[in-house]
């Protein structure tokens, strides 16, 4: 090997190990170690499929084993449809609802056509898709029995929700200790040396760090991302309601990035591009010295809309904000709903899909952001008249839908 490709696959060693993430576990460069020694290692990422899309938060996820795919190494993306119905509290102030199996199935449908985006699932180096139903479903009750005698109460009591909980006199359900022991086994299962997961799913990552150790008696190492969060520490994803999905069209990722806090670019050019340290750092002294972040911004949204759906579908996204947000029209393109009478102005939010319960919609016309044909409404009790041309229903700054008759 010449010197040149050593440096250059040095570089890509050092991109992976610090761009967009927090930290390594162990902290002592066992990672790093054994990315140089030239041994073929193998790391997964696991997603519950709790929805019917991945979304940005995800791909930050993907972006690293894709990453870790391109150095060379087995690259697993594992579907936890087994762990789903169990439900992850991570983060959780209160159980999770659990999933049925057919929920948890439709729920995953288009996950690997969706990862495709990252990650090459054809040609020499190909990522592997699979279910954690492989080798859950089949323990039984002794092999559970047998998992959760590594581990010890006061190990599950350190969580930080499961304390808030206890502290706030709301129940801990047994089955939520269960979660990490079933995420810990899958690292057992695939006989994995790394797993890659976002900051909120340490602990489940150190369980299974825990068993590689007592039952293969191998050091497996922790990739810890960064997340990408709002002003308030909150992760974008979908319990938070402002996730940017795969199935969302040019227009609405390109409006939502653009509604991001300036807060927010910084943050989302590190995680979410490949803009280097360099270009970083001059963009916050740029911004700091007064420039204009709107600039900013427009180019992060442009790279995400790119990397997520493409070129063309980024200029189609610019394009329909800077006519419809910053001159203040109506686009060219509305999408149309039929109803078969008049109905209140609660009801055809919801039905026509702009907001997503009535609870959100009433409180949408509260604050004054919806409009029937260019008309802030705020009467909760408004009923709707169709007219034969229609009738153009607002919310917000980008949420159109034509009402028409059926």
């Amino acid at each position: 090997m010449s010197a040149s490709s050593i440096d250059v696959q040095d570089s890509s060693i050092q991109w992976f190990l610090h761009h967009g993430v927090e930290k390594v576990l162990p902290e002592d460069g066992t990672l790093e170690r054994a990315l140089k020694s030239g041994k073929r290692l193998r790391a997964y990422l696991g997603i519950d499929p709790t929805g019917p899309t991945l979304h940005l938060g995800h791909l930050l996820n993907l972006k690293k084993l894709a990453e870790w795919q391109q150095l060379g190494h087995e690259a697993i993306l594992l579907i936890g449809d087994f762990t789903a119905m169990i439900g992850d509290p991570t983060d959780k102030l209160a159980a999770r609802k659990q999933l049925t199996r057919e929920q948890v199935l439709e729920n995953c449908k288009l996950y690997k056509e969706q990862a495709s985006r990252v990650l090459k699932f054809d040609g020499s180096n190909p990522a592997q898709f699979k279910f954690n139903s492989e080798w859950l479903a089949k323990m039984s009750f002794a092999d559970v029995v047998e998992l959760a005698s590594h581990f010890t109460v006061q190990q599950m009591l350190e969580r930080d929700m499961f304390e808030k909980r206890i502290s706030d006199d709301k129940p801990v359900y047994l089955h939520e200790f269960l979660y990490p022991l079933m995420q810990g086994q899958d690292s057992v299962a695939m006989d994995v040396d790394v797993e890659i997961c976002g900051n909120d799913q340490t602990f489940n990552a150190l369980a299974g760090r825990t068993l590689m150790r007592e039952i293969r008696h191998k050091d497996k190492s922790v990739m810890v991302d960064k997340l990408l969060t709002d002003p308030s520490g909150k992760k974008m994803g979908k319990t938070e309601g402002n996730m940017i999905a795969l199935t969302d069209s040019p227009q609405d990722m390109y409006g939502k990035v653009m509604s991001w806090s300036d807060e927010m670019i910084l943050p989302g050019f590190e995680l979410c591009t490949d803009a280097s340290v360099d270009e970083i750092q001059s963009m916050q002294q740029k911004i700091s010295s007064g420039e204009n972040p709107m600039a900013f911004k427009h180019d992060l949204a442009r790279r995400i809309v790119t990397w997520l759906i493409g070129e063309e579908a980024a200029v189609f996204g610019y394009e329909h904000f800077s006519q419809v947000h910053q001159r203040g029209e109506v686009p060219d393109e509305i999408a149309e709903f039929g109803v078969d009478q008049a109905d209140t102005l609660v009801s055809l939010l919801v039905l026509s899909g702009l907001v997503a319960s009535k609870t959100d919609a009433r409180r949408q016309i509260e604050q004054g952001a919806v409009k029937v044909d260019g008309a802030v409404i705020m009467d909760v009790n408004f009923h709707v008249t169709l007219r034969p041309e229609g009738v153009l229903l607002q919310k917000g700054k980008r949420g159109f839908v034509r009402i028409v008759q059926k």
